[in-house]
């Protein structure tokens, strides 16, 4: 058989190399490891395998140890350890050593070597391809695709209202979740606010099933419409002659109302599907907008006849959101994100940086693609708009849904004080809220007063967390533009007692 021909040391004098003859060109590595354990006679050589395999300063040690797997690594050890060459106290167990970067497949010999310099030449895709394509939204509200589950067996109420993002804050509660280690212990969470003044149901739509889907079959609006809703319907309210609905408005005073009867029984007798129009009162919000947000709402529970009745008989009528939604219930939040306009591909899809040095730019994609097929593929990371999308969140928990006309809307039962949700100065880049809202648990997506849809959760929760009771202790209302102290204004003053402004 052959033999060691050479061998090659660094400046420690270890043995970081060994060079075989031609004999053992075709075979592997662990059975030339094998071979020379089993068949070589002179003891010299298997030495350098001590320093080769053994010593833990050896870096090489650990290529090796990739390359043949544990099993044999520990039958060269066991070998030396028998014969002597190796005493035990100088074993090098690697597979210890490596435990916090070697994966149990490579125990296993690799088909290729391990790069000495450990780069990584694959890496999952950055960024999803569920989303695209990421342009700008069609519309600024957001649109609400499917509707929870209807069941005739509930009573009849909505699924949707819409709300203003007013800004952030942060309460303190105690969480209630047996098994956790923060159970019963105080937790600092952070928490959005909500602004939804009553919304005004104005017509009511009936949905027929077809092969293709559903079908709206008539509408019916109510008599009296105001004048922010009229908005929605012209390009120019101020060059217009505001005659929208003057002519429909006839229908009710014509033949005592016939017409009207007729559509509303054509829904009861043919429709599966009940969704009522409703509108914000934009002079509620102090948002600089005039012309109101109109929203398809599904109406669920009791049979179509009891829903369209209950929709005529909500006719200009306005509707609270604390009417659709209860305190600790999961909402979905459908809204537009803020937009960034048309950004780099490292912020747009977060892939790897180049080095330093790299030509023409750093922050780019190197490879976008082969020769052929010759065009860049879909799924390549790119550079474009980024923000402005369309997005649904899941699964956001009502912590708080406060009153307009309550002076503590933001006390609690541990913290007494008499203050409104509005934090010292106004929620910046909005203002004060005046109307209902709603606080709900974490961030959601939009810029400060984004028109946000909030949809009934369309799963049945049964996990624990979803199911919590939440009571808040403490609702902190300092100020949100710099290093808020004081929660009221009476506290203010007693703390800073008479400023000069005060005397002027």
């Amino acid at each position: 058989m052959g033999k060691v021909e050479g061998k090659g040391t660094n400046w420690h004098g270890h043995v970081t190399a060994i060079t075989v003859g031609p004999e053992y060109r075709r075979l592997g590595l662990a059975q030339i490891m094998m071979h020379f354990l089993e068949e070589a006679s002179d003891k010299t050589y298997s030495c350098y395998f001590v320093d080769l395999f053994v010593r833990p300063s050896n870096k090489v040690a650990v290529n090796m140890y990739k390359q043949l797997g544990y099993v044999v690594y520990r039958r060269i050890l066991n070998y030396y350890w028998k014969s002597g060459l190796a005493p035990a106290e100088d074993g090098y167990d690697m597979r210890k050593a490596l435990s916090k970067d070697v994966k149990k497949k490579s125990m296993i010999p690799l088909k290729h070597p391990v790069n000495a310099y450990d780069l990584k030449f694959e890496a999952p895709r950055h960024g999803s391809l569920g989303f695209l394509p990421r342009k700008r939204a069609a519309r600024h509200r957001g649109r609400v695709k499917s509707f929870p589950r209807d069941d005739p067996k509930k009573p009849i109420h909505l699924t949707a209202f819409i709300g203003y993002k007013a800004g952030m804050t942060h309460v303190v509660r105690d969480l209630d979740r047996p098994g956790s280690k923060m159970h019963k212990k105080e937790v600092v969470e952070a928490v959005t606010v909500i602004e939804a003044p009553p919304m005004v149901i104005v017509g009511v739509v009936g949905y027929i099933e077809t092969p293709r889907g559903l079908r709206s079959l008539t509408t019916v609006w109510a008599e009296h419409l105001s004048d922010e809703v009229k908005r929605r319907f012209y390009k120019n309210w101020y060059r217009s002659k505001r005659k929208a609905f003057t002519s429909y408005a006839k229908k009710y005073t014509e033949n005592d109302g016939k017409a009207i009867t007729r559509d509303l029984e054509r829904i009861k007798k043919y429709c599966t599907v009940v969704r009522v129009l409703a509108h914000t009162q934009m002079r509620k919000v102090k948002i600089g907008q005039k012309k109101a947000h109109l929203l398809e709402v599904q109406v669920n529970g009791g049979t179509i006849a009891q829903k369209v009745d209950w929709a005529k008989e909500h006719f200009e009528k306005e509707v609270s959101v604390s009417d659709v939604f209860e305190p600790s219930e999961n909402v979905d939040i459908i809204a537009v994100t803020k937009g960034h306009g048309f950004e780099g591909v490292t912020h747009r899809w977060g892939t790897k940086k180049l080095p330093r040095k790299t030509h023409k730019g750093l922050r780019k994609v190197a490879c976008i693609g082969a020769w052929h097929p010759s065009r860049v593929m879909y799924s390549v990371a790119r550079a474009g708009q980024n923000g402005y999308h369309h997005r649904t969140e899941v699964n956001k928990k009502i912590y708080r849904i406060g009153k307009a006309d309550d002076e503590g809307n933001a006390s609690t039962e541990f913290d007494l004080t008499k203050k409104r949700i509005t934090p010292m100065g106004g929620f910046p880049h909005y203002g004060i809220v005046n109307e209902d809202f709603i606080m709900i648990k974490g961030c959601c997506a939009g810029a400060k007063k984004r028109v946000l849809t909030l949809r009934k959760s369309l799963r049945v929760h049964t996990k624990r967390a979803a199911l919590e009771n939440i009571s808040l202790k403490f609702i902190d209302t300092s100020s949100k533009f710099g290093h808020g102290r004081f929660q009221t204004d009476a506290e203010k003053k007693a703390f800073m007692g008479t400023l000069k402004k005060d005397l002027a």
